[in-house]
């Protein structure tokens, strides 16, 4: 794929980011008093990237940020690793599978429950070579009308070289 045709895919790739909308509620919700919204750790083969929300249940009170989903080149048949963090982990999770427009769900992977970390996944187990993962807490009904936490980051599969886990300038 050129540069331009990654550019054009991640333009079509943040475009979909706005049609993300939650289906579960928040471990902030508990009345622990957080601060801020926790964060989503991903690792595809390189370093370690954070991936902020784009909204949570924070304190009882849905939040929507505006955020630009991370999105990384990777090649075949690297592990994905998710880490959420502890008190994400204690609501639940799962991680939902998006097309490159963030449109269509492809899939629901449940993670067990209290696993702080999931590597189920790799970039090859995705049909099309660009896609969207999409971490999703588990929905509480009784906090934020049901609004849950969600960090998506996209991925654009290679053909092998020149991948990177470094996010892709989304401007």
């Amino acid at each position: 794929m050129t540069s331009a045709g990654r550019a054009s895919t991640g333009v079509a790739l943040l475009a979909g980011l706005g049609l993300l909308a939650g289906c579960g509620g928040s471990a902030a919700s508990d009345g622990g008093g957080q601060a801020t919204a926790p964060s989503v750790t991903v690792q595809a083969g390189g370093d370690a990237i954070t991936v902020d929300p784009t909204q949570y249940c924070l304190d009882g009170d849905g939040q929507r940020y505006q955020t630009s989903a991370p999105i990384l080149e990777v090649t075949p048949d690297t592990t994905i690793r998710l880490t959420v963090s502890d008190a994400v982990a204690a609501a639940g999770w799962s991680v939902q599978v998006f097309d490159e427009q963030l449109q269509q769900q492809l899939g629901d992977v449940a993670v067990p429950a209290g696993d702080a970390e999931f590597s189920g996944i790799t970039t090859s187990d995705v049909v099309p070579p660009t896609f969207y993962l999409v971490v999703v807490e588990d929905s509480d009904p009784e906090a934020c009308s049901g609004l849950s936490g969600a960090w998506p980051v996209g991925f654009i599969r290679t053909d092998g070289t020149a991948a990177t886990t470094s996010p892709t300038p989304s401007g």
